[in-house]
């Protein structure tokens, strides 16, 4: 009889929980999908639930059994839904805000693994040599496979200055530890600064501070030099995502018109499109905007909407494939649930989930090296080799030689930012040109 009345009292506590289920659509619903009575299934939870906490081998509170399936259920739906203590719930909303503590990774599910989804400039496992895709198997000699991403994330955190040991498996090489010190993580989410007549934006994570930093940049491009900006790349490698308004602020800010992205769920009515308005950051410049499978969720949506409207060229290697959308759902005074409820479409329908964006123009990361040559014979070594006629002096009689003039700037050592940066010059040079005619 007592844990017939637990179990009634349980499904009350899951109808009165705000936000998750509605009591009348219960009711309608006693039967689900397979035919199975709803409440014969609650009793089974109740008889489980009585029989751990009257037999198992140590005592357990009902506090940490409710939390403890409340865990297991969201979590067995997919790798992005899960159960957030009050606790980590509060970490989540400063980070939202640009600023926790930690490690500086953001991370997902993969085969009972943590897998990184990308490392975030400029923090402790960037600066430790992290790389997306990178699988954590232990931490502090610990075992992840049986964790759960909540679980394994609260290990990850800690106090700032203290250590944490990492195991992880990379492809291509044999698994190696990494030891990372906690730090107080500060994201300034948008950085800038001009490459020549092109503009650089790098954006770290779809934070509160997206759109405004971006804007702040394009300003100061154009204090800078004026009507001579030639381009712009926007770079967007290893960026997690974030905030959905952000994204569609940034996309935004260089479509002049259409759908930015729509969000599909289970019933047609709640699907939402996400529309441009008038007015173009960057003037109709050419962009480049960069890419590679650490760009995830929020970034693939820039990516896609960009790209579908020809807006952009993608440039690097295909995203992370995220296009599934997550609610963050209150419960009173116990934290919250994040639920996956939608799925992400580009705006000529693309579902980005699993499938990521394929970069217009796939360039991975190289190490270009400078060979050196020996100078071989030219028109001007010849004898009596006749001059140009506009008397313009030989190039080694202008001081230079085979090799890199002096003062030359080094090669840039990032490969794929240097592509892009060619494709733009090149462009902007190709539209200087157009219609001119040889005098």
């Amino acid at each position: 009889m007592k844990h017939r009345f637990l179990t009634i009292a349980l499904a009350a506590a899951f109808l009165a929980s705000p936000g998750a289920f509605a009591p009348v659509a219960f009711a309608q619903d006693a039967k689900n999908k397979n035919g199975t009575d709803t409440y014969e299934l609650l009793n089974l939870f109740g008889d489980v639930f009585e029989r751990v906490r009257a037999d198992y081998v140590e005592e357990t509170t009902d506090e940490e059994m409710i939390e403890a399936a409340i865990v297991g259920m969201l979590s067995a739906l997919d790798p992005h839904s899960s159960y957030l203590s009050p606790k980590y719930y509060r970490e989540m909303q400063v980070q939202t805000r640009g600023e926790f503590g930690g490690l500086g990774i953001e991370v997902t599910m993969e085969n009972g693994l943590v897998k990184v989804v990308a490392p975030i400039d400029d923090t402790p496992a960037f600066r430790a040599g992290v790389e997306a895709g990178d699988l954590i198997s232990h931490l502090d000699g610990e075992a992840v496979l049986g964790l759960t991403l909540d679980q394994a994330v609260k290990k990850m955190r800690g106090k700032v200055g203290t250590d944490l040991k990492m195991k992880i498996r990379r492809e291509g090489r044999e698994p190696f530890d990494v030891t990372i010190t906690r730090a107080v993580i500060k994201i300034q989410s948008v950085r800038s600064r001009l490459e020549g007549k092109i503009g650089y934006v790098r954006v770290t994570q779809f934070n509160e501070q997206a759109k405004s930093g971006i804007e702040k940049a394009m300003k100061k491009f154009a204090a800078e030099i004026g009507d001579q900006l030639a381009g712009v790349v926007l770079d967007l490698r290893n960026n997690p995502g974030g905030l959905l308004d952000q994204a569609v602020g940034v996309s935004d800010l260089f479509l002049d018109r259409g759908e930015i992205v729509s969000t599909r769920s289970r019933r047609p009515e709640d699907t939402q499109r996400f529309n441009a308005r008038l007015g173009d950051a960057a003037n109709g410049l050419p962009i480049v905007v960069l890419i590679n499978g650490g760009s995830a969720s929020a970034s693939e949506i820039v990516a896609g909407a960009l790209q579908d409207h020809g807006r952009a060229l993608l440039l690097g290697t295909k995203t992370f494939g995220k296009g599934s959308v997550q609610t963050i759902i209150p419960l009173a005074r116990r934290g919250a649930m994040k639920l996956t409820t939608a799925r992400y479409f580009t705006p000529s329908g693309r579902s980005i989930q699993q499938v990521g964006i394929e970069p217009d123009i796939e360039v991975h990361p190289a190490k270009v090296e400078t060979i050196d040559r020996p100078r071989g014979r030219r028109e001007s070594d010849l004898r009596g080799a006749l001059d140009n006629g506009n008397q313009a002096k030989p190039e080694d009689e202008q001081g230079k030689s085979g090799g890199e003039a002096e003062g030359e700037k080094e090669a840039p050592q990032d490969y794929q930012l240097a592509r892009a940066l060619d494709l733009l010059r090149g462009i902007a040079l190709f539209s200087a040109n157009a219609g001119k005619t040889p005098q």
